[in-house]
């Protein structure tokens, strides 16, 4: 059985990791948050570590736990479909329906333990959601002054 201080190192680097994500989203004025996005984390490595924990203490992937990733990641998927919003020929909310579904992913692995895969996944995805915008932005005036000349010939 997992000990106290296992535990609370699993659920509570998941809140925190996915908290991290959702603070972006906030700070970016989207419908999704901290709170919102670090209970999908707890949420998601508490049902991870509610599953089998004698394997997770012994270091395998449990058909149970299995299944129980499987259905998390299916079903997080409605909660992501939530935050996408149809208007005027524009789809807004995709970026934050799929932090969602990171979060989750977070969660899960914070539930299993695998703490260099916690720091590099969540290291990658501050990265692109901090510098992704700007850089979509200087790529779009780039190309579209280009896209906009009349063909030459």
């Amino acid at each position: 059985m997992l000990d106290w201080w296992d535990i609370a190192l699993r659920l509570g680097i998941a809140t925190v990791a996915s908290a991290v994500i959702g603070l972006n989203r906030d700070l970016h004025g989207k419908p999704i948050g901290l709170r919102t996005l670090g209970l999908v984390g707890l949420a998601t490595a508490t049902a991870v570590m509610l599953a089998n924990p004698a394997a997770l203490e012994a270091g395998r992937l449990s058909d149970a736990t299995s299944r129980v990733i499987q259905g998390l990641l299916t079903g997080i998927g409605f909660l992501g479909a939530g935050v996408i919003v149809h208007s005027e020929s524009k789809v807004k909310g995709l970026t934050s329906a799929a932090c969602v579904w990171f979060t989750a992913c977070i969660g899960i692995v914070c539930g299993l333990g695998l703490w260099r895969l916690v720091t590099v996944a969540l290291a990658i995805a501050l990265v692109l959601l901090i510098l992704g915008g700007p850089f979509e932005r200087v790529l779009h005036r780039a190309f579209r002054g280009r896209s906009e000349r009349p063909p030459s010939g």
